[in-house]
């Protein structure tokens, strides 16, 4: 039985407006702990092929085997794109952000309990599933309880969160495995950081169950989601693990592995977009212009989990520095959202204001973006090395357009859809558009393999974009009635 949520942000003419600032808040933490415990996958990987040890630093290929490791967890994490945001639809939008907080944390810890590449992989593939149905529950809460003249800039604020949660996995990873040397867990320190932002994650699920009891709806029944989340899972799992070990036994080379993930997640797409068609949401989660959205999108979790993933250890190469001089750096990239996300959410408002619509911004955003990473291709291709200063610059300068570009594709998104179906539609577009972050670490990590250097791969991640910038061109925007 469907179930919508029971409150709204809302003011009507006998309730006074509620705080909906204060869930912006809330999600905003939730935001940052996920992005967190994603984000320090990359950091620990490069300091084991830093200093050759784990199952990362001892093997023959250690980039092409981090960025599979990357990719995979994206497989997980795509698989539950489209079922979350169903299932927020059915069950509710709070229930799924507060299992999805509950699950990482879990799932966290595990990874940096477990021993072996197999164990590893298997708790970073579950905390994926997990963290999976966060995305398009949080999307709709803010859409459906902020003043439609403020909900491009919530959607920017609250994902401020994930600019915050990469500049913390990028900087404090290195401490923490630092912490965690001084402790005496040697070669086990980079367990240390899954242990300490697990505890944080746990302690932010708390707070938005608190929230959401409080102020939205009273009593969480976590039970029944919890366990079609489970059924969910378990299948996905099974087939995204069993990829992995078929692959170890039988000696596939890493991109092969990558293309065995990427295939099964086209698989998983087709068979859902073949459910969709035979419902009535068809017309509506399938359209031309949302289908273009989703296409397009795709460029932007690929640049995203580039340079997520892999700038720590493309500033470490290109300028010869320290692990943490390099993390410092590239947080330039990863803090430029907490400007980007909330301006360029400001800015898609007040052009909705002027009549003028969000579309041109987000091509001209997504424009400039990619001509500022083939700056940055250049600055770390030619044989010298570039300045820390000069790298951190550019990150800088790249990340705000690239992160003011988000909520504005995302509230374009959500008024091309009826409100009931905003959490599928988020489903949709996170599972279309993850097939570039399952692509991105791993082919990326191929590409420096093949030619040395991290240039090519840098002028492929611009180049997406481009071509992103001239599909959002095709969409026929629709604007939302502004009140509020």
């Amino acid at each position: 039985m469907t179930r919508s949520e029971p409150t709204t942000f809302l003011s009507t003419d006998d309730a006074p407006r509620k705080p909906y600032r204060a869930l912006w808040l809330v999600l905003l933490l939730g935001w940052i702990v996920s992005y967190a415990d994603r984000t320090l996958t990359g950091p620990v990987i490069s300091w084991m092929i830093e200093n050759k040890v784990g199952f990362i630093g001892e093997a023959s290929d250690p980039r092409a085997l981090g960025g599979l490791v990357g990719s995979l967890f994206f497989t997980g994490y795509m698989l539950t794109q489209y079922p979350g945001g169903r299932l927020g639809d059915r069950f509710g939008h709070r229930e799924m952000i507060v299992l999805s907080l509950l699950w990482a944390a879990v799932m966290t810890a595990v990874s940096g309990i477990v021993v072996g590449l197999i164990a590893f992989v298997g708790a970073r593939v579950l905390t994926g599933l997990g963290e999976g149905v966060f995305y398009s529950n949080d999307r709709t809460l803010i859409l459906n309880h902020t003043p439609p003249a403020k909900r491009t800039l919530g959607l920017g604020v609250v994902i401020s969160g994930l600019s915050i949660g990469l500049t913390l996995g990028l900087i404090c990873t290195p401490l923490l495995i630092d912490w965690g040397a001084s402790l005496g867990m040697g070669i086990g320190s980079w367990r240390m950081p899954f242990l300490v932002f697990a505890a944080v994650s746990v302690l932010v699920a708390l707070a938005c169950w608190y929230f959401f009891h409080r102020h939205l709806g009273g009593a969480l029944r976590l039970g029944p989601p919890l366990l079609r989340l489970l059924a969910v899972s378990a299948p996905l799992l099974v087939a995204v693990l069993g990829l992995f070990i078929l692959a170890d036994e039988l000696r596939w080379p890493t991109w092969g592995t990558a293309i065995g993930s990427g295939l099964l997640a086209v698989l998983v797409i087709g068979v859902i977009v073949a459910r969709i068609r035979r419902t009535p949401e068809a017309s509506t989660l399938l359209g031309r212009d949302i289908v273009i959205i989703y296409v397009a999108y795709i460029a932007i979790l690929w640049n995203l989990w580039f340079f997520s993933f892999w700038s720590v250890e493309i500033v470490r190469e290109a300028a010869d520095s320290s692990l943490l001089a390099a993390a410092l750096t590239a947080a330039f990239n990863a803090g430029a959202g907490i400007i980007g996300f909330p301006v360029g959410g400001w800015l898609a408002d007040r052009a909705l204001r002027r009549g003028v619509g969000r579309k041109p911004l987000l091509i001209v955003f997504s424009v400039v973006y990619s001509l500022l990473v083939f700056v940055f291709a250049l600055s770390i291709s030619g044989g010298s090395e570039p300045s820390l200063l000069l790298l951190g610059l550019i990150l800088f300068c790249s990340g705000l357009f690239f992160n003011a570009l988000q909520p504005i594709a995302q509230g374009i998104t959500g008024d091309l859809v009826p409100e009931k179906q905003r959490g599928s539609a988020f489903g949709m577009l996170n599972l279309v558009s993850e097939i570039g972050a399952v692509a991105s670490p791993v082919v990326s990590g191929v590409l420096r393999d093949a030619t040395g250097d991290w240039a090519v791969a840098t002028w492929v991640a611009g180049g997406i974009m481009l071509v992103s910038a001239a599909m959002y061109g095709l969409v026929r925007e629709k604007r939302p009635v502004l009140t509020g």
